[in-house]
């Protein structure tokens, strides 16, 4: 039985573009357009976005993208798993994936915007350790969004 492997790779290519299309649909499905904050293909191939693949085989069955901030934190954007591979433990071994990525390059915090209509993805940042935070960047409070983060390095000050 083939295992779920995990690695760098572009964005634009089909059955990654069909995973963001279902991804979009998803969305669409329970958050009108104004608290959807997807970014596009063109977003995820700029200089300092880490764009993961998950696969099982050859099938592409989940991904997620790391977005650096420039000032030493980065954001979950597009992470997403095919539902017929739900089960797989995919999201969870993602996310351990973009932090250890965050970890390497000395990323201070990992931060995220999710749907309040989503249980499953909020559990696996919750029990990932992830806590809730106000909007940052240039998010506006909105009722439908979870904004969330984690610390992956102590700050100096308080490492005594």
């Amino acid at each position: 039985m083939p295992d779920v492997m995990i690695a760098e790779e572009p964005p634009r290519q089909p059955e990654v573009l069909r995973l963001l299309e279902m991804s979009d649909a998803f969305a669409a499905s329970l958050y009108p357009a104004e608290s959807n904050h997807l970014v596009d293909v063109s977003t995820l191939e700029q200089p300092g976005v880490l764009f993961l693949v998950a696969r099982f085989g050859e099938a592409v069955v989940g991904c997620c993208a790391l977005v650096e901030a420039g000032d030493g934190t980065a954001e979950i954007k597009r992470m997403f798993v095919d539902p017929n591979a739900r089960g797989l433990k995919v999201g969870k071994r993602l996310l351990q994936t973009i932090e250890r990525h965050g970890e390497t390059l000395g990323l201070d915090m990992i931060r995220l915007e999710t749907g309040i209509h989503q249980p499953e993805a909020i559990g696996l940042y919750t029990s990932a350790g992830y806590v809730e935070r106000p909007p940052f960047g240039s998010y506006q409070p909105d009722p439908l969004s979870l904004f969330m983060e984690k610390a992956l390095r102590v700050p100096a000050d308080l490492d005594r």
